[in-house]
């Protein structure tokens, strides 16, 4: 069986709480603007919150599943989110 093609938004806000974990700034920002550009900001504003909070590694990896989790759950079928 194929893996589902894993939501874009998603993968760019996960990329972007990765890069924040990391400790690198906001500029290296892959995306120019529109959606994808605001969740990756949105995901490393998120990790950098948790990087300045001293999360570790294991509570980083915990956080990102359930934000997938929970992103994958609560969409509308016309993609608007309920959240």
């Amino acid at each position: 069986m194929k893996r589902q093609k894993r939501n874009q938004l998603e993968r760019a806000f996960c990329k972007g709480y990765q890069a924040a974990s990391e400790n690198k700034p906001q500029d290296i920002c892959p995306y120019i603007n529109g959606p994808l550009h605001q969740e990756w900001v949105n995901g490393w504003r998120e990790g950098r919150e948790d990087y300045w909070n001293g999360f570790g590694a294991s509570a980083k990896a915990q956080k990102l599943e359930t934000y997938r989790n929970f992103s994958a759950e609560n969409h509308h079928p016309d993609g608007w989110r309920t959240a």
